[in-house]
């Protein structure tokens, strides 16, 4: 037994432990460079015969997988919650999110990605204009521990519709659930479309490394830039989604009972250990006493543990206790105020709620992801000063806003990828609101339209279609047909 919980290796094996109690989830054969080379060369021969089948048997393929994953349900929910700690209601909420993308992505995904034709131009109406997306070819997806299910499946999925196989390297800390993934997918799919390699950073510098058409990385902005580097090296494109520090603004004319409401749920669901979680609170000064009140009785009505009903499971990744400790005292020493908890909030494996009042915005734990149950509220004179103080970092993940009249107006202020008005984290749950990051939270889009996209490449193609009406696209042009040129341009662009 570890007994910090921390995935170690032992006898070439990675082997993953229980967060809560240290004993053994699984383990499974650590994959070194040769491989992930060779589950990718698998892969590319698989990506031949997944892409001839169409955007139907694609289609057909991936709804059943949506299946079956709907009917082991419970099954994968027990997984979860023993490798990762989460509470059953919390990994519930994560694999129904899944499955709505398991449902989107593949039915749209002929609409998006299908061949169209598209207007030419007045100078080449002798020639059609046809666009269509081809597939990258083998897409390397690093997932991450905290959503082991709605993350990388994020990106397999929409991956997999567009006509991509996949190599996939779980988190060292949830290898099992990934695994269990890739297993449930090899049941429905005749070919290895989907492959799955276990390990840690080299494992996943391998995969960066192996040919990968393109890859995509969801955890630190850290690791990302780690990554980002290594792909460099063979011009492999990437899609980075990385941490972020995300801020709830409450107006003066919000509804205080449903922002106290959502900013619980949006900063402490899955323990805090979410990237787009709220972290940061801004409420206008007039309400901000009712908001507290509301907030803290019902934080402290929470129920911390294992038990089925719990509502705050353990801090999954060991090391990370340490670093909400720390964000918790820099706070206290820099002059923040406890409304709930304190340094004793911190009992291994465990979190407990902390709701912590009028911290300096240089503070820790205003600038860097604490990535626990741990919610700052901050007073403000009006919402525009909020704004300022949301857009102040250089994460920009995603955000929320508790507003009446200005609730839109102050959201599309928000420096962010995704925005909520009157709610926290909905825009998760939207398969057609394409999911991503500006700045140090990063780039590339999955979800929705956009995350079909992501992983194919447009490819466009013009025909003639008539004879030559004039020799533009060539060295026969004539000075007649320069004036005829300039003629064409002038009624046109004038």
């Amino acid at each position: 037994m570890n007994s910090d919980g921390n995935p170690q290796v032992i006898d070439e094996e990675l082997v993953s432990f229980s967060p809560a109690d240290g004993t053994v989830v699984d383990r499974f054969p650590i994959a070194g460079a040769e491989a992930v080379d060779a589950a990718v060369r698998t892969a590319r021969d698989a990506q031949k015969w997944w892409w001839e089948l169409g955007h139907a048997g694609r289609r057909q393929r991936l709804l059943r997988l949506r299946g079956e994953v709907s009917r082991r349900m419970p099954e994968l929910l027990a997984l979860m919650h023993a490798e990762t700690g989460k509470t059953l209601s919390d990994a519930r909420t994560e694999v129904a999110t899944a499955l709505e993308h398991l449902n989107w992505a593949p039915k749209h995904a002929r609409r998006v990605l299908g061949p169209r034709r598209v207007r030419t131009s007045l100078v080449l109406v002798d020639h059609a204009a046809h666009l269509e997306y081809r597939p990258y070819g083998v897409v390397g997806v690093i997932g991450p521990w905290n959503y082991p299910v709605l993350t990388p499946l994020g990106s397999i999925v929409y991956a997999l519709a567009a006509g991509n196989a996949v190599v996939f390297k779980p988190s060292e800390y949830t290898p099992a659930v990934g695994q269990w993934l890739a297993d449930a997918f090899a049941q429905i799919v005749e070919r290895p479309v989907l492959q799955v390699v276990q390990g840690g950073g080299e494992t996943g510098a391998a995969l960066c490394r192996s040919g990968v058409d393109k890859l995509a990385f969801t955890g630190s902005t850290a690791t990302a830039k780690k990554v980002y580097a290594t792909c460099a090296e063979k011009m492999t494109p990437v899609v980075l989604e990385c941490g972020g520090k995300d801020a709830l603004i409450v107006d003066h004319d919000a509804d205080v009972d449903a922002a106290a409401d959502s900013a619980l749920w949006g900063g402490l669901f899955n323990a805090g250990q979410t990237c787009i979680g709220i972290e940061r609170v801004y409420v206008v000064e007039s309400v901000a006493d009712r908001f507290l009140e509301r907030l803290v009785t019902r934080a402290g009505e929470l129920r911390v543990g294992e038990a089925p009903d719990d509502q705050v499971g353990p801090i999954t990744m060991p090391r990370q206790i340490d670093v909400i400790a720390g964000h918790i005292a820099d706070a206290a020493e820099r002059g923040g105020t406890f409304a709930l908890g304190g340094p004793e909030s911190v009992r291994p494996p465990y979190v407990h709620p902390t709701i912590i009042v009028d911290v300096p915005e240089d503070a820790r734990a205003m600038r860097e992801e604490t990535f626990g149950p741990v919610l700052i509220v901050n007073r403000v004179p009006d919402a525009d000063e909020a704004l300022t103080r949301a857009n102040a970092l250089p994460y920009g993940l995603g955000g929320a806003v508790f507003a009446r009249s200005a609730g839109m107006r102050l959201a599309r202020g928000m420096k962010s990828g995704m925005t909520t008005v009157n709610s926290t984290l909905a825009f998760a749950g939207m398969p057609r609101l394409p999911f991503g990051g500006v700045g140090e939270s990063g780039f590339g889009r999955i979800h929705g339209e956009d995350g079909l996209r992501e992983f194919a490449y447009a490819k466009s193609i013009a025909r003639r279609r008539l004879p030559e009406l004039f020799p533009l696209l060539s060295f026969k042009r004539a000075e007649k047909h320069n004036r005829l040129i300039d003629r064409l341009m002038r009624i046109r662009h004038r």
